[in-house]
């Protein structure tokens, strides 16, 4: 029995491999259908909470900060150690709550369905007895 050379085997494992991904890989590069404006205005209000949550987020670390330098400060004092004056620093502003952004005012107005459903009836035809 002969025995094929273990470059052989490595080599055509190579070459099949890339061809494999490209196969599996297709189905991702598909086109998603467009986002419908209710699932868009979602994204945006998670967009605008996130970035809500950001500075709630900043403003905790803020006070955390803060509370951290005022307690160094008073054990060193309480030590006898010098302090140096603190450098000022821009105050920690609360956020508040987060309130979404009402509907978008660029969106086309809507039409009445009765003006939709109504037939349209030419001049000629209603002046006629």
């Amino acid at each position: 029995m002969k025995r094929i050379p273990s470059f052989a085997v490595s080599l055509a494992a190579r070459a099949a491999l890339p061809l494999m991904l490209s196969v599996l890989a297709a189905p991702v590069l598909a086109k998603l259908p467009p986002l419908s404006d209710e699932a868009k205005a979602k994204a945006e209000e998670t967009k605008a909470r996130s970035a809500h949550g950001d500075k709630v987020a900043a403003y905790k670390l803020c006070l955390a900060m803060d509370k951290v330098a005022a307690d160094y400060r008073a054990r060193a004092k309480s030590a006898g150690k010098e302090v140096r004056p603190a450098t000022e620093t821009p105050p920690c502003t609360d956020p508040g709550a987060f309130v979404p952004a009402p509907a978008a005012a660029t969106s086309a107005p809507a039409v009445p369905v009765a003006v939709v459903a109504a037939p349209a009836v030419p001049a000629a035809a209603a002046s006629k007895p």
